[in-house]
């Protein structure tokens, strides 16, 4: 292996973490702006994922995105969404890093994608989830479309510098990952602590 080919190996893992965290804030603008990027020939997909790189899939995923969006802002819906786009942020996460990192063996690609992707898209979900509870909590549900705002601008930034700068993308998506996994940890433990 040459050093540029392990370079390019880690850049395209940085982009795959990068996008996969995106899908944990919005579920579509991570796959709609991976779309975007290959319809406009900015990105290749391996063949597998070729799909992503149609003119169709890139309008499902925008009016899937538009529909996300608006959900997100309609009162008690925004908790309906997050049962269901915990487990679709999963997925999400996982097919974007797999579609990003092209030059591997599948069975690698597909496992490195759900454990790295996956991984980072529910770790992101749930931080989210858990910001959410509590600005229900606290404010009745008053505060909710903050949250959605601080999701959906973080979901477009983070996709945007995944794609532009992934290694500048993939040090923040570290960065939150490091400090979700500790909030997640403390949420989970403070409510053990408390049942006993």
């Amino acid at each position: 292996m040459t050093p540029t080919l392990d370079l390019n190996t880690f850049i395209e893992f940085l982009l795959g973490i990068s996008l996969s965290a995106a899908a944990g804030f919005r579920v579509f603008v991570p796959l709609l702006v991976l779309s975007a990027a290959s319809v406009f020939g900015h990105l290749d997909y391996p063949t597998d994922l070729n799909w992503l790189e149609s003119p169709q899939a890139f309008a499902v995923f925008a009016v899937a995105c538009v529909l996300e969006i608006t959900g997100y802002y309609i009162p008690w819906l925004d908790h309906i969404l997050d049962i269901a786009a915990t487990p679709a942020a999963v997925i999400a996460g996982t097919v974007v890093a797999a579609s990003v990192t092209p030059d591997m063996n599948p069975i690698a690609q597909w496992t490195i994608a759900l454990i790295a992707g996956g991984g980072s898209a529910g770790i992101t979900k749930g931080l989210m989830n858990i910001l959410r509870l509590t600005s229900t909590g606290v404010s009745g549900g008053l505060t909710n479309p903050v949250v959605s705002t601080i999701e959906l601008v973080s979901a477009i930034a983070l996709s945007l510098l995944a794609i532009a700068l992934p290694a500048v993308a993939g040090i923040i998506v570290i960065s939150i990952l490091i400090f979700a996994i500790q909030r997640i940890w403390k949420f989970f433990t403070s409510k053990l602590s408390s049942q006993y």
